[in-house]
Protein backbone atom coordinates (compact mmCIF):
# COMPACT_ATOMS: atom_id res chain seq x y z
CA UNK A 1 0.00 0.00 0.00
CA UNK A 2 1.01 3.49 -0.95
CA UNK A 3 1.49 5.99 1.89
CA UNK A 4 0.15 9.06 1.45
CA UNK A 5 2.76 12.23 1.79
CA UNK A 6 2.28 15.79 2.14
CA UNK A 7 2.53 16.37 -1.60
CA UNK A 8 -0.66 13.59 -2.03
CA UNK A 9 -2.64 15.26 0.63
CA UNK A 10 -2.09 19.23 -0.72
CA UNK A 11 -3.10 17.64 -4.03
CA UNK A 12 -6.76 16.13 -2.85
CA UNK A 13 -6.78 19.49 -0.80
CA UNK A 14 -6.73 21.10 -3.71
CA UNK A 15 -9.06 19.05 -6.19
CA UNK A 16 -11.44 19.49 -2.94
CA UNK A 17 -11.04 23.29 -2.85
CA UNK A 18 -11.22 23.85 -6.72
CA UNK A 19 -14.40 21.88 -7.05
CA UNK A 20 -15.91 24.15 -3.75
CA UNK A 21 -15.15 27.09 -5.84
CA UNK A 22 -16.33 25.53 -9.20
CA UNK A 23 -19.61 24.32 -7.37
CA UNK A 24 -20.38 27.96 -5.30
CA UNK A 25 -23.64 29.18 -6.22
CA UNK A 26 -23.28 31.83 -4.43
CA UNK A 27 -24.74 32.94 -0.91
CA UNK A 28 -28.12 34.41 -2.51
CA UNK A 29 -28.51 31.16 -4.85
CA UNK A 30 -27.38 28.81 -0.93
CA UNK A 31 -30.38 30.32 1.06
CA UNK A 32 -32.86 30.43 -1.44
CA UNK A 33 -32.81 26.72 -2.43
CA UNK A 34 -30.23 24.93 -0.44
CA UNK A 35 -31.26 21.32 -0.74
CA UNK A 36 -30.81 21.34 -4.81
CA UNK A 37 -27.59 23.66 -4.59
CA UNK A 38 -26.32 21.33 -2.28
CA UNK A 39 -27.64 18.46 -3.63
CA UNK A 40 -25.12 19.17 -6.93
CA UNK A 41 -21.69 18.21 -4.92
CA UNK A 42 -23.67 14.84 -4.48
CA UNK A 43 -21.69 13.05 -7.51
CA UNK A 44 -18.61 15.01 -6.25
CA UNK A 45 -19.21 13.50 -2.66
CA UNK A 46 -20.13 9.54 -4.21
CA UNK A 47 -17.05 9.58 -5.78
CA UNK A 48 -14.77 10.65 -3.37
CA UNK A 49 -16.34 8.00 -0.76
CA UNK A 50 -15.48 5.35 -3.56
CA UNK A 51 -11.81 6.81 -4.26
CA UNK A 52 -11.48 6.03 0.25
CA UNK A 53 -12.76 3.11 -0.59
CA UNK A 54 -10.63 2.07 -3.58
CA UNK A 55 -7.63 3.10 -1.43
CA UNK A 56 -8.00 0.78 0.94
CA UNK A 57 -8.28 -2.62 -1.00
CA UNK A 58 -5.42 -4.30 -0.25
CA UNK A 59 -4.57 -5.17 -3.62
CA UNK A 60 -6.12 -6.83 -7.28
CA UNK A 61 -6.65 -4.26 -10.17
CA UNK A 62 -8.65 -1.71 -8.69
CA UNK A 63 -6.18 -1.92 -5.62
CA UNK A 64 -3.29 -1.28 -7.55
CA UNK A 65 -4.89 1.63 -10.02
CA UNK A 66 -5.47 3.32 -6.56
CA UNK A 67 -1.82 3.26 -5.38
CA UNK A 68 -0.87 4.34 -9.07
CA UNK A 69 -2.89 7.35 -8.22
CA UNK A 70 -1.76 7.66 -4.84
CA UNK A 71 1.94 7.43 -6.16
CA UNK A 72 1.36 9.89 -8.68
CA UNK A 73 -0.33 12.71 -7.09
CA UNK A 74 2.23 12.16 -4.39
CA UNK A 75 4.96 12.58 -6.76
CA UNK A 76 3.09 15.65 -8.32
CA UNK A 77 2.42 17.32 -4.90
CA UNK A 78 5.67 16.95 -3.84
CA UNK A 79 7.04 18.29 -6.97
CA UNK A 80 4.57 21.22 -6.18
CA UNK A 81 5.85 21.53 -2.82
CA UNK A 82 9.57 21.42 -3.85
CA UNK A 83 9.84 24.04 -6.88
CA UNK A 84 6.52 26.01 -5.67
CA UNK A 85 7.28 26.66 -1.94
CA UNK A 86 10.80 25.38 -1.17
CA UNK A 87 9.98 22.21 0.74
CA UNK A 88 10.98 19.05 1.54
CA UNK A 89 10.02 16.48 -1.31
CA UNK A 90 8.62 12.48 0.40
CA UNK A 91 7.34 13.72 3.73
CA UNK A 92 4.93 11.44 5.13
CA UNK A 93 1.74 13.35 6.29
CA UNK A 94 0.40 11.60 9.69
CA UNK A 95 -1.69 8.67 8.86
CA UNK A 96 -4.45 6.31 10.40
CA UNK A 97 -4.44 3.28 10.85
CA UNK A 98 -7.13 2.04 8.53
CA UNK A 99 -9.64 -0.87 8.22
CA UNK A 100 -9.29 -3.46 5.60
CA UNK A 101 -12.01 -4.58 3.91
CA UNK A 102 -13.39 -7.67 4.10
CA UNK A 103 -13.63 -10.30 1.02
CA UNK A 104 -17.24 -9.29 0.73
CA UNK A 105 -16.50 -5.46 1.38
CA UNK A 106 -13.92 -6.02 -1.19
CA UNK A 107 -16.99 -7.47 -3.77
CA UNK A 108 -19.02 -4.22 -3.15
CA UNK A 109 -16.17 -2.15 -4.13
CA UNK A 110 -15.79 -3.86 -7.12
CA UNK A 111 -19.14 -3.66 -8.21
CA UNK A 112 -19.03 -0.09 -7.23
CA UNK A 113 -15.83 0.18 -9.39
CA UNK A 114 -18.42 -0.75 -12.29
CA UNK A 115 -21.16 1.81 -11.34
CA UNK A 116 -18.43 4.42 -11.11
CA UNK A 117 -16.74 3.31 -14.70
CA UNK A 118 -20.75 3.54 -16.07
CA UNK A 119 -21.67 6.73 -14.40
CA UNK A 120 -18.17 8.52 -15.69
CA UNK A 121 -19.14 7.23 -19.63
CA UNK A 122 -22.86 7.98 -19.46
CA UNK A 123 -23.41 10.62 -16.55
CA UNK A 124 -23.07 14.70 -17.72
CA UNK A 125 -21.25 14.43 -13.98
CA UNK A 126 -18.05 12.63 -15.35
CA UNK A 127 -15.40 15.39 -14.50
CA UNK A 128 -16.83 15.52 -10.95
CA UNK A 129 -17.08 11.75 -10.39
CA UNK A 130 -13.27 11.70 -11.87
CA UNK A 131 -12.26 14.37 -9.59
CA UNK A 132 -13.95 12.76 -6.32
CA UNK A 133 -12.67 9.86 -6.64
CA UNK A 134 -8.77 11.17 -7.29
CA UNK A 135 -9.80 12.89 -4.19
CA UNK A 136 -10.79 10.35 -1.75
CA UNK A 137 -7.83 8.36 -3.47
CA UNK A 138 -5.84 11.02 -1.86
CA UNK A 139 -7.13 11.76 1.44
CA UNK A 140 -8.79 8.39 2.17
CA UNK A 141 -5.86 7.47 4.65
CA UNK A 142 -4.83 10.56 5.66
CA UNK A 143 -4.92 11.26 9.35
CA UNK A 144 -7.55 14.44 8.71
CA UNK A 145 -11.23 14.19 8.86
CA UNK A 146 -11.30 12.54 5.21
CA UNK A 147 -8.93 9.62 6.96
CA UNK A 148 -10.82 9.29 9.61
CA UNK A 149 -14.42 9.26 7.45
CA UNK A 150 -12.68 6.47 5.70
CA UNK A 151 -13.15 3.70 8.79
CA UNK A 152 -17.29 4.13 8.96
CA UNK A 153 -17.13 3.41 4.72
CA UNK A 154 -15.09 0.28 4.80
CA UNK A 155 -17.76 -1.16 8.18
CA UNK A 156 -20.21 -0.05 6.30
CA UNK A 157 -19.03 -1.46 2.86
CA UNK A 158 -18.19 -4.26 5.18
CA UNK A 159 -21.86 -5.09 6.31
CA UNK A 160 -23.09 -4.28 3.40
CA UNK A 161 -21.28 -6.98 1.55
CA UNK A 162 -22.04 -9.24 4.05
CA UNK A 163 -25.68 -9.01 4.14
CA UNK A 164 -25.87 -9.11 0.46
CA UNK A 165 -23.79 -12.05 -0.14
CA UNK A 166 -25.44 -13.53 2.74
CA UNK A 167 -29.15 -13.22 1.06
CA UNK A 168 -27.71 -13.93 -2.59
CA UNK A 169 -25.59 -16.76 -2.09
Amino acid sequence: MTIVTFGGVTIGLAILLATIVHWWPGLKSLRKDPARQVGALAPFLAAWSYGVLAILTVGGLVGWIADTALWISNWLGDVALVWGVGGEPGQHGPTVAYLPLTQTGGAVVLLMTVIVIAAVKKSKYGRDIKMGAWCGICLGTSAGVAGFAAVPLAQAVNWCGSALYGVVA
